[in-house]
């Protein structure tokens, strides 16, 4: 069994407040679990209105699967969202 894992933090330039930070999160977050089986929450940064935090883990029996899920999870959420991929810790 293998596990990988990543830390995405993004910048929000339009989030003036924590409810349009939470739009933002919720929408990326309900989007990427519909289309993959991976676990995925906001793990830091809760109390900053511009920049989120999510992190994700992926399981697998085979370590090429592993990573590559998380990296089509990164591409997704890269493109999936009107915020700016700051930093990737895999």
């Amino acid at each position: 069994m293998y596990t990988t894992s990543a830390k995405l933090t993004f910048y929000i330039p339009h989030a003036n407040s924590l409810k349009d930070k939470r739009q933002v999160c919720r929408s990326l977050i309900d989007k990427c679990r519909q289309r993959f089986n991976a676990s995925i929450s906001e793990v830091d940064t809760q109390d900053f209105h511009q920049t989120l935090t999510v992190g994700i883990a992926v399981v697998s029996g085979d370590a090429a699967h592993a990573q590559k899920s998380i990296d089509e999870i990164i591409r997704f959420m890269e493109g999936h969202t009107d915020a700016e991929l700051m930093e990737i810790e895999v």
